[in-house]
Protein backbone atom coordinates (compact mmCIF):
# COMPACT_ATOMS: atom_id res chain seq x y z
CA UNK A 1 0.00 0.00 0.00
CA UNK A 2 1.48 3.29 -1.06
CA UNK A 3 1.87 6.62 1.45
CA UNK A 4 -0.99 8.58 -0.11
CA UNK A 5 -3.43 5.12 -0.01
CA UNK A 6 -2.71 4.57 4.07
CA UNK A 7 -4.05 8.43 3.96
CA UNK A 8 -0.25 9.49 4.93
CA UNK A 9 1.89 12.80 3.17
CA UNK A 10 4.94 12.85 4.73
CA UNK A 11 5.83 15.40 0.90
CA UNK A 12 7.79 18.47 2.64
CA UNK A 13 5.91 21.99 1.23
CA UNK A 14 6.71 22.38 -2.24
CA UNK A 15 8.08 19.32 -2.78
CA UNK A 16 6.76 16.92 -4.88
CA UNK A 17 7.61 13.10 -3.43
CA UNK A 18 6.72 10.69 -5.88
CA UNK A 19 4.25 8.26 -4.61
CA UNK A 20 6.29 4.90 -5.85
CA UNK A 21 9.36 6.15 -3.11
CA UNK A 22 9.58 3.89 -0.11
CA UNK A 23 13.12 4.95 0.71
CA UNK A 24 13.03 9.21 1.38
CA UNK A 25 17.07 9.61 2.55
CA UNK A 26 16.41 11.26 5.64
CA UNK A 27 17.32 8.27 7.50
CA UNK A 28 14.49 9.16 9.63
CA UNK A 29 12.89 5.76 11.29
CA UNK A 30 9.45 5.46 9.92
CA UNK A 31 7.65 3.77 12.08
CA UNK A 32 3.97 3.81 10.73
CA UNK A 33 4.89 0.84 7.80
CA UNK A 34 6.41 -2.55 7.43
CA UNK A 35 8.64 -2.85 4.07
CA UNK A 36 7.14 -6.51 4.01
CA UNK A 37 3.85 -5.42 3.58
CA UNK A 38 4.41 -2.22 1.70
CA UNK A 39 7.29 -3.50 -1.08
CA UNK A 40 5.19 -4.81 -4.48
CA UNK A 41 5.96 -8.12 -5.15
CA UNK A 42 9.66 -8.97 -6.76
CA UNK A 43 9.63 -9.45 -10.39
CA UNK A 44 9.61 -12.83 -11.74
CA UNK A 45 13.07 -13.00 -12.38
CA UNK A 46 14.16 -11.86 -9.07
CA UNK A 47 11.64 -14.14 -7.04
CA UNK A 48 13.26 -16.41 -4.60
CA UNK A 49 12.38 -18.75 -2.08
CA UNK A 50 14.56 -20.00 0.28
CA UNK A 51 13.77 -21.15 3.80
CA UNK A 52 12.54 -21.91 6.41
CA UNK A 53 11.96 -18.88 7.49
CA UNK A 54 12.05 -18.78 11.36
CA UNK A 55 8.82 -17.58 13.58
CA UNK A 56 8.81 -13.86 15.08
CA UNK A 57 11.49 -13.33 12.36
CA UNK A 58 13.30 -9.79 13.13
CA UNK A 59 16.26 -8.10 12.21
CA UNK A 60 18.64 -7.65 15.42
CA UNK A 61 19.62 -4.56 17.01
CA UNK A 62 22.37 -2.05 15.71
CA UNK A 63 23.22 -1.43 19.35
CA UNK A 64 23.37 1.93 18.61
CA UNK A 65 25.73 1.75 15.82
CA UNK A 66 23.37 3.78 13.46
CA UNK A 67 23.68 7.19 15.85
CA UNK A 68 27.27 6.57 15.84
CA UNK A 69 27.49 6.41 12.23
CA UNK A 70 24.75 8.98 11.43
CA UNK A 71 23.70 11.21 14.23
CA UNK A 72 21.37 10.44 17.18
CA UNK A 73 19.52 13.55 15.24
CA UNK A 74 17.57 13.75 12.35
CA UNK A 75 17.45 17.38 10.64
CA UNK A 76 18.19 16.05 6.79
CA UNK A 77 14.83 17.52 5.11
CA UNK A 78 13.58 15.76 1.85
CA UNK A 79 13.91 18.65 -0.04
CA UNK A 80 17.73 18.27 0.57
CA UNK A 81 17.79 14.70 -0.43
CA UNK A 82 19.17 14.25 -3.98
CA UNK A 83 16.17 13.20 -5.83
CA UNK A 84 18.24 10.97 -8.68
CA UNK A 85 19.98 9.09 -5.67
CA UNK A 86 16.05 8.47 -3.97
CA UNK A 87 15.16 6.95 -7.76
CA UNK A 88 18.11 4.48 -7.78
CA UNK A 89 17.58 3.32 -3.74
CA UNK A 90 14.20 2.80 -4.32
CA UNK A 91 14.21 1.07 -8.17
CA UNK A 92 17.02 -1.51 -6.07
CA UNK A 93 14.65 -1.94 -3.46
CA UNK A 94 11.63 -2.86 -6.16
CA UNK A 95 14.22 -4.86 -8.69
CA UNK A 96 15.87 -6.62 -5.75
CA UNK A 97 19.06 -5.88 -7.35
CA UNK A 98 22.72 -4.70 -5.48
CA UNK A 99 23.74 -1.34 -5.57
CA UNK A 100 27.36 -0.22 -6.68
CA UNK A 101 27.94 3.31 -4.83
CA UNK A 102 31.26 5.33 -6.79
CA UNK A 103 32.29 8.81 -5.43
CA UNK A 104 35.81 10.11 -4.33
CA UNK A 105 36.59 8.87 -0.70
CA UNK A 106 34.64 10.80 2.13
CA UNK A 107 31.31 11.75 0.68
CA UNK A 108 29.22 9.35 2.52
CA UNK A 109 28.88 6.34 0.29
CA UNK A 110 29.02 3.88 3.29
CA UNK A 111 26.48 5.80 5.45
CA UNK A 112 24.04 5.19 2.96
CA UNK A 113 23.75 1.63 4.32
CA UNK A 114 22.62 2.60 8.20
CA UNK A 115 20.25 5.02 6.69
CA UNK A 116 18.50 2.50 5.07
CA UNK A 117 18.70 0.32 7.72
CA UNK A 118 17.43 2.71 9.85
CA UNK A 119 14.82 4.39 7.91
CA UNK A 120 13.23 1.54 6.85
CA UNK A 121 13.98 -0.54 10.48
CA UNK A 122 16.15 -3.45 9.03
CA UNK A 123 17.80 -3.40 11.85
CA UNK A 124 21.81 -4.20 12.18
CA UNK A 125 23.93 -3.49 9.02
CA UNK A 126 26.14 -6.71 8.14
CA UNK A 127 29.51 -5.12 7.06
CA UNK A 128 32.30 -7.05 4.51
CA UNK A 129 35.59 -5.17 3.81
CA UNK A 130 37.50 -6.00 1.34
CA UNK A 131 41.33 -6.28 0.70
CA UNK A 132 43.11 -7.84 -1.88
CA UNK A 133 43.13 -11.09 -0.17
CA UNK A 134 39.45 -11.56 0.01
CA UNK A 135 37.32 -14.29 -1.29
CA UNK A 136 33.79 -15.13 -2.14
CA UNK A 137 33.80 -17.77 0.66
CA UNK A 138 35.33 -15.31 2.82
CA UNK A 139 32.14 -13.34 3.27
CA UNK A 140 30.18 -16.70 2.43
CA UNK A 141 31.10 -19.09 5.42
CA UNK A 142 34.07 -20.26 7.46
CA UNK A 143 34.45 -23.68 8.24
CA UNK A 144 37.11 -24.69 11.33
CA UNK A 145 38.17 -27.98 10.16
CA UNK A 146 41.40 -28.13 12.45
CA UNK A 147 38.64 -27.24 15.36
CA UNK A 148 36.17 -30.24 14.77
CA UNK A 149 39.05 -32.38 14.20
CA UNK A 150 40.72 -31.17 17.51
CA UNK A 151 36.87 -31.96 19.09
CA UNK A 152 37.02 -35.51 17.85
CA UNK A 153 40.66 -36.20 19.29
CA UNK A 154 39.36 -34.84 22.40
CA UNK A 155 35.94 -36.51 22.42
CA UNK A 156 37.69 -39.98 21.65
CA UNK A 157 40.22 -39.73 24.89
CA UNK A 158 36.74 -38.71 27.06
CA UNK A 159 34.09 -40.54 28.69
CA UNK A 160 31.39 -38.03 27.29
CA UNK A 161 30.80 -39.75 23.52
CA UNK A 162 28.15 -37.59 22.96
CA UNK A 163 29.68 -35.83 18.86
CA UNK A 164 29.72 -32.30 18.98
CA UNK A 165 27.77 -31.01 16.42
CA UNK A 166 29.33 -30.03 13.16
CA UNK A 167 27.01 -26.64 12.71
CA UNK A 168 29.43 -25.57 16.18
CA UNK A 169 32.48 -25.29 13.24
CA UNK A 170 30.33 -22.99 10.23
CA UNK A 171 29.95 -19.42 10.62
CA UNK A 172 28.23 -17.77 8.17
CA UNK A 173 30.11 -14.60 7.06
CA UNK A 174 28.35 -11.12 6.91
CA UNK A 175 27.21 -11.75 2.91
CA UNK A 176 26.46 -15.44 3.47
CA UNK A 177 24.17 -13.98 6.99
CA UNK A 178 22.18 -11.60 4.79
CA UNK A 179 20.95 -14.55 2.62
CA UNK A 180 19.33 -15.97 5.26
CA UNK A 181 15.90 -16.73 4.20
CA UNK A 182 13.88 -14.17 6.19
CA UNK A 183 10.90 -11.88 5.55
CA UNK A 184 12.66 -8.39 5.88
CA UNK A 185 15.79 -8.13 4.05
CA UNK A 186 19.04 -7.68 5.47
CA UNK A 187 21.27 -4.63 5.01
CA UNK A 188 24.87 -6.13 3.60
CA UNK A 189 27.54 -3.63 2.85
CA UNK A 190 30.80 -4.45 0.62
CA UNK A 191 32.42 -1.84 1.36
CA UNK A 192 35.45 -0.34 -1.20
CA UNK A 193 34.88 -3.45 -3.98
CA UNK A 194 37.45 -2.09 -5.83
CA UNK A 195 40.42 -3.21 -3.74
CA UNK A 196 39.15 -7.02 -4.25
CA UNK A 197 41.42 -9.38 -7.04
CA UNK A 198 40.27 -9.57 -10.39
CA UNK A 199 37.77 -12.80 -9.44
CA UNK A 200 35.60 -11.33 -7.02
CA UNK A 201 32.92 -8.84 -8.73
CA UNK A 202 32.38 -12.15 -11.21
CA UNK A 203 32.50 -14.68 -8.25
CA UNK A 204 29.51 -12.74 -6.62
CA UNK A 205 27.38 -12.46 -9.76
CA UNK A 206 26.82 -16.51 -8.94
CA UNK A 207 24.92 -15.66 -5.58
CA UNK A 208 23.37 -12.22 -6.77
CA UNK A 209 21.58 -14.20 -9.51
CA UNK A 210 20.72 -17.37 -8.17
CA UNK A 211 19.86 -15.79 -4.67
CA UNK A 212 21.28 -18.72 -2.72
CA UNK A 213 24.35 -20.79 -1.48
CA UNK A 214 25.48 -24.04 -0.91
CA UNK A 215 27.87 -25.22 2.45
CA UNK A 216 29.61 -28.03 1.14
CA UNK A 217 30.49 -29.34 4.55
CA UNK A 218 27.01 -29.12 5.29
CA UNK A 219 26.00 -31.12 2.65
CA UNK A 220 28.26 -33.91 2.41
CA UNK A 221 26.06 -34.88 5.82
CA UNK A 222 22.40 -34.40 4.84
CA UNK A 223 21.70 -37.84 4.74
CA UNK A 224 22.50 -38.30 8.72
CA UNK A 225 21.81 -34.85 9.84
CA UNK A 226 19.25 -32.52 7.28
CA UNK A 227 19.28 -29.53 9.40
CA UNK A 228 21.86 -28.02 11.04
CA UNK A 229 22.64 -25.06 13.20
CA UNK A 230 25.13 -22.81 12.47
CA UNK A 231 26.87 -19.66 13.97
CA UNK A 232 25.63 -16.03 12.06
CA UNK A 233 27.73 -12.72 11.73
CA UNK A 234 25.59 -11.18 14.28
CA UNK A 235 26.47 -11.15 17.96
CA UNK A 236 25.51 -14.72 19.35
CA UNK A 237 23.30 -15.52 16.50
CA UNK A 238 22.99 -18.70 14.97
CA UNK A 239 20.46 -20.25 12.12
CA UNK A 240 19.48 -23.49 11.21
CA UNK A 241 20.35 -24.79 7.75
CA UNK A 242 18.82 -27.63 5.56
CA UNK A 243 20.31 -29.81 3.45
CA UNK A 244 23.58 -27.33 3.21
CA UNK A 245 21.75 -24.68 1.61
CA UNK A 246 21.42 -21.19 2.41
CA UNK A 247 18.61 -19.26 -0.28
CA UNK A 248 17.21 -15.45 0.53
CA UNK A 249 13.25 -15.36 0.63
CA UNK A 250 14.08 -11.37 0.67
CA UNK A 251 16.79 -10.51 -1.57
CA UNK A 252 19.28 -8.18 0.61
CA UNK A 253 19.74 -4.89 0.09
CA UNK A 254 23.41 -5.07 -1.21
CA UNK A 255 25.13 -1.59 -1.00
CA UNK A 256 28.59 -1.60 -2.49
CA UNK A 257 31.10 1.33 -2.86
CA UNK A 258 34.25 1.93 -4.71
CA UNK A 259 36.23 4.49 -4.91
CA UNK A 260 37.54 4.14 -8.34
CA UNK A 261 40.24 2.23 -8.28
CA UNK A 262 39.61 0.05 -10.38
CA UNK A 263 37.00 -1.40 -13.85
CA UNK A 264 34.60 -3.73 -13.02
CA UNK A 265 33.52 -6.44 -15.64
CA UNK A 266 30.61 -5.24 -18.07
CA UNK A 267 28.62 -9.14 -17.06
CA UNK A 268 29.23 -7.56 -13.09
CA UNK A 269 27.84 -3.98 -14.16
CA UNK A 270 24.78 -5.17 -16.03
CA UNK A 271 23.20 -7.22 -12.88
CA UNK A 272 23.86 -4.02 -10.69
CA UNK A 273 22.52 -0.55 -10.06
CA UNK A 274 25.16 2.01 -10.40
CA UNK A 275 25.19 5.06 -7.89
CA UNK A 276 27.66 8.28 -7.94
CA UNK A 277 27.25 9.78 -4.65
CA UNK A 278 28.07 13.47 -5.28
CA UNK A 279 29.93 16.05 -3.04
CA UNK A 280 27.51 16.79 0.25
CA UNK A 281 25.37 20.44 0.08
CA UNK A 282 26.23 23.17 2.64
CA UNK A 283 22.75 21.93 3.33
CA UNK A 284 23.28 18.73 4.00
CA UNK A 285 26.88 19.11 5.90
CA UNK A 286 24.80 21.51 7.97
CA UNK A 287 22.12 18.50 8.44
CA UNK A 288 25.21 15.93 9.38
CA UNK A 289 26.85 18.30 11.97
CA UNK A 290 23.19 19.07 13.90
CA UNK A 291 22.88 15.31 13.39
CA UNK A 292 25.53 14.98 15.96
CA UNK A 293 24.41 17.14 18.34
CA UNK A 294 27.36 19.28 18.08
CA UNK A 295 27.28 23.12 18.02
CA UNK A 296 23.52 23.21 18.91
CA UNK A 297 23.10 27.04 19.15
CA UNK A 298 25.12 26.92 15.31
CA UNK A 299 27.17 29.81 16.62
CA UNK A 300 30.05 28.71 14.75
CA UNK A 301 28.36 26.08 12.49
CA UNK A 302 27.98 28.03 8.98
CA UNK A 303 31.24 29.63 8.94
CA UNK A 304 33.13 26.43 9.11
CA UNK A 305 30.66 24.74 6.70
CA UNK A 306 31.84 27.42 4.24
CA UNK A 307 35.11 27.43 5.04
CA UNK A 308 35.08 23.49 4.88
CA UNK A 309 33.71 23.68 1.29
CA UNK A 310 35.98 26.40 0.15
CA UNK A 311 38.73 24.23 1.69
CA UNK A 312 37.63 20.92 0.19
CA UNK A 313 37.25 22.40 -2.82
CA UNK A 314 41.01 23.75 -3.10
CA UNK A 315 42.32 20.21 -2.13
CA UNK A 316 40.40 18.16 -4.40
CA UNK A 317 37.63 16.85 -2.01
CA UNK A 318 38.37 16.62 1.66
CA UNK A 319 36.48 13.74 3.62
CA UNK A 320 33.26 15.13 5.41
CA UNK A 321 33.33 13.58 8.73
CA UNK A 322 36.75 15.79 8.77
CA UNK A 323 34.30 18.90 9.58
CA UNK A 324 32.61 16.86 12.28
CA UNK A 325 36.06 16.69 13.82
CA UNK A 326 36.59 21.07 13.53
CA UNK A 327 33.03 21.68 14.86
CA UNK A 328 33.65 19.12 18.09
CA UNK A 329 36.87 21.20 19.22
CA UNK A 330 34.85 24.61 18.44
CA UNK A 331 31.94 23.47 20.20
CA UNK A 332 34.40 22.51 23.05
CA UNK A 333 36.35 26.21 22.79
CA UNK A 334 39.45 26.05 20.36
CA UNK A 335 37.47 28.22 17.84
CA UNK A 336 39.60 31.75 17.88
CA UNK A 337 38.87 32.57 14.17
CA UNK A 338 40.92 35.23 13.79
CA UNK A 339 43.93 33.32 15.67
CA UNK A 340 46.74 32.11 13.25
CA UNK A 341 46.90 28.89 16.19
CA UNK A 342 43.56 27.95 14.86
CA UNK A 343 43.40 28.15 11.31
CA UNK A 344 46.83 26.63 11.57
CA UNK A 345 45.00 23.74 13.21
CA UNK A 346 42.26 23.86 10.75
CA UNK A 347 44.62 23.19 7.60
CA UNK A 348 46.33 20.25 9.66
CA UNK A 349 42.60 18.95 10.32
CA UNK A 350 41.57 19.74 6.80
CA UNK A 351 44.29 18.93 5.04
CA UNK A 352 45.78 15.52 6.72
CA UNK A 353 44.50 13.04 3.86
CA UNK A 354 45.02 14.92 0.96
CA UNK A 355 48.44 16.25 0.94
CA UNK A 356 49.57 13.82 3.61
CA UNK A 357 51.41 16.79 5.78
Amino acid sequence: MRARERGEDRRPVGVDVPDWWIYRGTGREIHDIDLAEILPPPPPWRNFQGGPVRENDVPPGDEGEADRRLGPEINLAESDVDAHELDVVNAALYLRRPLLLTGRPGVGKSSLAWRIARELRLGRVLCWSITSRTTLNSGLFDYDAIGRLQAAASQAQSENREEVSIGEFVRLGPLGTAFLPGRLPRVVLIDELDKSESDLPNDLLSIFEDGEFVIQELARVRNQTREVTVHTNDPNGTATVVDGRVGCRAFPVVVMTSNGEREFPPAFLRRVLQLEIKDPTVEQLAAMVANHLLDDNGEHRERLVREFIDKSRAEGGLPADCLLDAVYLASSGAYRPDDAAWQSLLDALWRRLTTGQ
